[in-house]
């Protein structure tokens, strides 16, 4: 959507610019395209028919005042729909979630925003006053792009879609936005690597005018703060909003399947779905590579569940063919191997179903990353009166790297805002000098807040807050999100739903890692007792392992070492250094692939968005890597 109100119609090149704008986004709506060009607004939107597939096509005009284009699905749209009748006399044309949504704002106003429970990004223009109002669920599982300049507000579901307007990407290169995505291996939210393009990050809206410009304020904030709980009812309070999540989560005028890994989450989420669709369809991925593969772990679930699987192999070649789509369609780097499994899944299940449930959500709601347990085990040394632990912090640095206890005596006398600052920590702060041209803020900058918000609380639940905040929305959902719009498949988390959130945000640490046990999810995991098998209920998630220390190791090391010598992204990183680790990981002198990796999608980044030197199209399927110049 762009706006200049009172601007009078576009001109024919901006008009058709806008329309190909939307076309950048044919994958996340392929079943109809409306594009409306007037008064110095445009309204586009490429729609993905889930519910009343024939009659709910958007942009939704709610009678004289408003327009409103919304991504996502309202999952109780038929409760409001109810309400707005009952007290208002509300009328409507169509049976779907949008038509109920702009009935909402315009009864409730912004009021309506915290009673919509669903994923959902949504614009809605107010005609009379000239105002845009914009908002983004709770937890982040839909996007939202920003892009404000001086012919006005330019928003849309992806980045790529506002590059018309954005001017030049390489002189609007965010280094800073850079420098955290070499720490964290995503960009934190609201930053792009675009400077003037930004995120409404989840649980926020935003008003705005032509004379007043952006207003934006946070309409819903998660906070895990551990409460007293008799553990049984924790359990079924759990157990019973899960049921009624995934159920409301199945409504749909399309096939609906999920995808089954070896975990709990997605486990729990096929046999509760399963109580209600007997036939649902479920997908998982793997390697041909031995230890990373799920197919038979999951096919064993889908049996003792009694569900329909249909597995997807992904091969070398697959990941090289496919490889700069995948970045092209993430708009900024992600650097989370498991999203290549994850795109070839979506693709595959897109050819059974519309809708897939995932079990996102659960790790950062119950505690199921065992990070988490690290306050725990480092409970005696951060007792120890501060002078002990000051001359604890320097005998470590005197230890010689990799040396046992090093690591323990470091960590524990580090405070936690700055020792922990999310799951993947890349490059640390020490070593991001040797590799960045350019300085920046430190990583600290991102979740200092974060921290100052939960000093009331414990170790563990400061550190899920965090990754709530920048771990789920930027990495977790951001992937989920793009690699399954990728293949017009809509992916629903009924983890990350209002009345799960309720259950668990205030479960005590020890319901979720019960003291002397390694055990992680303790909670979910005695809520889905009799629901979910016990040879699964109790297994640890791999989380569709992906094989990238040994990919680094034949041809796709070649193609990344070709990569390295080739990009034009020197001024920014100095890739003699990424080669260096590469060389040293192909030795098997240390495991550097994580770092490798990271800087590698942003080097492809670069070559396609910036450089325009490779083309997000598949390369064929005989593609053999250009090798790195001898010496290199």
């Amino acid at each position: 959507m762009s706006s200049r109100p009172g601007a009078g119609p576009p001109d024919p090149a901006t008009a058709a610019a806008f329309t190909a704008a939307c076309e950048t986004m044919h994958h996340r709506g392929p079943d109809d395209t409306q594009v409306e060009l007037a008064d110095g607004r445009a309204f586009g939107f490429k729609r993905l028919a889930i519910v009343d597939r024939e009659e709910s096509v958007q942009p939704v005009h709610y009678g004289d005042r408003w327009t409103v284009l919304f991504n996502g699905e309202i999952y109780n749209y038929r409760t409001l729909r109810a309400e707005l009748i009952r007290v208002h006399g509300a009328e409507f044309r169509t049976e779907g979630d949008s038509e109920v949504l702009a009935a909402a704002f315009h009864h409730w106003g912004v009021a309506a925003i915290p009673r919509l429970r669903g994923m959902f990004a949504f614009v809605a223009y107010d005609t009379w006053t000239g105002t845009v109002h914009a908002a983004r669920d709770p937890f982040g599982i839909k996007p939202l792009y920003v892009l404000e300049t001086t012919d006005g507000l330019h928003l849309a579901s992806e980045r790529k879609a506002l590059a018309p307007f954005a001017g030049d990407a390489g002189a609007a290169l965010d280094t800073e936005a850079l420098a955290h995505y070499l720490t964290f291996q995503f960009v934190p939210e609201p930053s792009t690597l675009h400077r003037h393009v930004k995120r409404l990050e989840p649980g926020h809206r935003m008003t705005w005018t032509a004379a007043g410009g952006q207003r934006i304020e946070r309409y819903f904030q998660p906070s895990l703060r551990p409460l007293n709980m008799e553990p049984r009812a924790a359990y079924h309070a759990i157990q019973d909003a899960l049921r009624d999540s995934v159920r409301k989560h199945l409504h749909a005028d399309v096939p609906v399947g999920a995808f089954l890994s070896s975990g709990v989450d997605s486990s729990a989420v096929v046999a509760l779905a399963h109580e209600v669709k007997p036939d649902i369809h479920v997908f998982t991925a793997g390697f041909a590579d031995e230890g990373y593969s799920e197919i038979e772990i999951a096919a064993d679930t889908a049996a003792q569940l009694g569900v329909r699987m249909t597995p997807t192999v992904v091969t070398e070649d697959d990941v090289l063919r496919e490889l700069p789509r995948i970045v092209h369609l993430l708009d900024d780097p992600v650097a989370d191997p498991s999203l290549v499994p994850l795109y070839f899944l979506a693709q595959t299940a897109s050819r059974h179903v519309t809708v897939v449930l995932s079990g996102e959500g659960s790790d950062e709601l119950f505690g199921g990353y065992t990070i988490y347990r690290e306050p725990a085990s480092l409970s005696g040394i951060e007792k120890l009166p501060d002078r002990m632990k000051k001359g604890l912090r320097t005998l470590s640095h005197a230890m010689p790297e990799g040396m046992k206890g090093r690591s323990f005596l470091d960590r524990g006398t580090t405070p936690i805002e700055e020792r922990y600052y999310g799951n993947a920590r890349i490059f640390p702060p020490a070593e991001k000098p040797a590799l960045m041209r350019f300085t920046a803020p430190p990583h600290t900058t991102v979740t200092a807040h974060l921290y100052a918000e939960t000093a009331d609380v414990d170790d563990v639940a400061s550190m899920q807050y965090v990754d709530l905040h920048t771990w789920l929305p930027g990495n977790i959902l951001a992937k989920a999100d793009r690699m399954s719009m990728a293949h017009s498949l809509e992916l629903r988390v009924p983890f990350l739903d209002q009345a799960v959130y309720a259950a668990a945000a205030g479960l005590p640490t020890e319901l979720k890692l019960p003291p002397h046990s390694k055990e992680t999810k303790h909670a979910l995991r005695e809520a889905m007792r009799g629901i979910v098998p016990e040879s699964v209920r109790d297994r640890r998630k791999l989380g569709f392992p992906t094989p990238t220390r040994l990919w680094l190791k034949g041809r796709i090391g070649d193609w990344v070492s070709w990569l390295f010598a080739t990009s034009q992204a020197g001024y920014l990183l100095d890739l003699n250094y990424a080669q260096q680790l590469l060389t040293a990981h192909r030795a098997g002198e240390a495991d550097h692939s994580r770092k490798v990796w990271t800087v590698a999608m942003f080097c492809l980044w670069h070559a396609i968005f910036i450089e325009r030197t490779i083309s997000p199209t598949p390369l064929p399927a005989n593609h053999v890597p250009t090798p790195a110049p001898a010496g290199i």
